[in-house]
């Protein structure tokens, strides 16, 4: 069975990986049947030959996790379309801080609109 998986490349903590198709049987650093391309995690750079990698899924080659992840998100030129996250990770205590802070502020804005209401009930009572 014919696996499309990543080759991995680079020195050590600074991984490139090699997009490849290969025997599932076969180690992960072996001689590939055909290489597709090659991919950065830290810089996100990659380029694929996505028309090739489509025709060996067709073929019944089972594509991995990740180079499935790769081929879906991949543009018609072979580079990674890559969407930054907008969500921030907060620490613990600085998610304690922010749920505070949000409680105060809807805290004074219920207030406000108490207030808000009692002032014109008392306007009517007094005109009437």
């Amino acid at each position: 069975m014919l696996k499309i998986r990543l080759k991995r490349m680079g020195a050590k903590k600074n991984p490139s990986y090699r997009i490849i198709v290969i025997n599932s049987t076969t180690k992960r650093e072996g001689r590939p049947v055909q290489e597709l391309g090659h991919y950065n995690p830290k810089t996100k750079v990659m380029k694929l030959d996505k028309v090739l990698a489509l025709d060996w899924v067709k073929k019944g080659a089972q594509p991995t996790e990740t180079v499935a992840y790769l081929i879906k998100n991949c543009n018609d030129d072979g580079t990674l379309n890559y969407v930054k996250k907008e969500t921030v990770k907060l620490s613990k205590k600085a998610q304690a801080k922010a749920a505070a802070e949000a409680e105060a502020k809807a805290a004074a804005e219920a207030e406000a609109a108490k207030a808000a209401e009692e002032t014109p009930a008392e306007e009517t009572t007094a005109e009437a």
